[in-house]
């Protein structure tokens, strides 16, 4: 089956950079659409940034010009670059992609577990 998980989140001080991993493994034949959401406690949860198989980018308004998303499409990775990170960035961080685990099997759509990022004033 495949298998997201995320790694890189922690605590750090406002001002301050993290960058995230998504690794995809499993059973997969190929990956369209990867990307980023975010949930803090008692809020939607909300897209972050989105990475295409075909290289096109797009962020949150919140986040353009200080967050840098990027794909090593070879090893099934995501990753997103934080840099000027603030307390209202605070969140458990998941990874989304739409893949398909056979040639003839459907497209799905597959989460990671979270992974918390906490930025202190």
């Amino acid at each position: 089956q495949v298998q997201v998980v995320e790694s890189g989140g922690g605590l750090v001080q406002a001002g301050g950079s993290l960058r995230l991993s998504c690794a995809a493994s499993g059973s997969i034949f190929s990956i369209n659409a990867m990307g980023w959401h975010r949930q803090a406690p008692g809020k939607q949860r909300e897209l972050v940034a989105t990475s295409t198989s075909a290289g096109r980018t797009d962020y949150a308004d919140s986040v353009k010009g200080r967050f840098t998303i990027s794909r090593d499409n070879a090893k099934k990775t995501l990753y997103l670059q934080m840099n000027s990170l603030q307390p209202e960035d605070t969140a458990v961080y998941y990874c989304h992609t739409e893949a398909k685990p056979y040639i003839l099997g459907p497209w799905r759509d597959y989460w990671g577990q979270g992974t918390q990022v906490t930025v202190s004033s």
